[in-house]
């Protein structure tokens, strides 16, 4: 594909998909502990949001046969098995997850479980017992730069302060905003110093965090490419997300109790499985959030 081609793509490609990921205000960040008493006081200059129950997921009645399950049962059993090994990871009482980043940590998709990933999580870890408590961070909309500020917050403080984990979504909308101020003129070129940005904010964001908790296991999830689905021929699309995820690791190893936890694998669409998004076509919907929760679990139970 020669400039011109990749220019005129993306600039369709934006003005259809940026209002998904970039162009809409961010939200208040939620969280997912169904128990009120542990919520965090809302910021008076952040958007009031409706407060409402956790959605779970209810296990049927009678199993099905092997040949007749649906896809997302069989999910569900592989999820299980994850949970089961993660009882024994699980050990300290009252163990604290911190979750924060962009609309992937808010669950922006799922609507089954409020919450995404971090809700499934909180649901299937806590179903019998109370071991870990949650607290969820995500803001649909940030960026890299937004979350390091946020980390001045003092309800993000002290909880990073007291979590035992700390997983992170960002960078997705630091490539959307790259999209949007150059999709009239589009080029590879235009990803590279951004993505320099975007890796000395991780860097920041990593020192903040172990500044404020050196003890804290600290996971950075990487993204995917929402665009495999429609556009498998665009090779770019690819390599920026490849790229850009490599940055996430190459940050991750430079310190200490600090991991990556690649999940574009998942959402390859071209293995076959394209059902794993929402009707925005950019977010997971609950089956890709609990693809996304059993990988979280294989890396931190590891």
């Amino acid at each position: 594909m020669n400039k011109k081609q990749f220019g005129i793509f993306f600039s369709l490609l934006v003005l259809v998909a940026g209002v998904f990921l970039l162009w809409q205000q961010p939200e208040s960040p939620i969280s997912p502990n169904a128990d009120t008493s542990t919520q965090k006081e809302q910021k008076a200059d952040e958007a009031e949001q409706d407060e409402s129950d956790n959605k779970t997921v209810q296990a049927q009645d009678e199993e099905p046969d092997e040949t007749t399950k649906e896809p997302v049962s069989q999910l569900q059993e592989l999820l299980n098995e994850a949970v089961q090994r993660t009882m024994d990871f699980f050990t300290k009482e009252e163990m604290h997850v911190t979750a924060i980043g962009d609309s992937l940590t808010q669950g922006v998709g799922d609507d089954v479980v409020e919450g995404g990933y971090v809700g499934i999580l909180e649901g299937k870890i806590n179903q019998n017992k109370q071991l870990v408590s949650f607290d969820n961070y995500g803001k649909r909309g940030n960026r890299s730069d937004q979350l390091l500020k946020r980390l001045d917050k003092p309800e993000i403080e002290q909880s990073i302060k007291r979590a035992d984990i700390i997983l992170i979504t960002i960078g997705a909308n630091d490539i959307m905003q790259v999209l949007k101020q150059n999709f009239t003129s589009l080029e590879m070129s235009d990803f590279e110093q951004p993505q320099e940005t975007y890796k000395r904010q991780l860097q920041e964001i990593f020192q903040t965090m172990k500044d404020l908790n050196d003890d804290a296991a600290i996971y950075l999830i990487g993204f995917y490419n929402p665009f495999g689905r429609y556009f498998q021929d665009i090779e770019e699309l690819n390599t920026i997300v490849k790229n850009w995820n490599q940055t996430g690791e190459t940050v991750t190893s430079q310190f200490k109790q600090t991991n990556f936890i690649p999940i574009a694998d998942l959402f390859n669409t071209t293995d076959g499985d394209d059902d794993l998004l929402a009707d925005d076509h950019f977010h997971p919907n609950h089956r890709g959030y609990q693809l996304f929760a059993r990988r979280v679990l294989d890396y931190i139970t590891d």
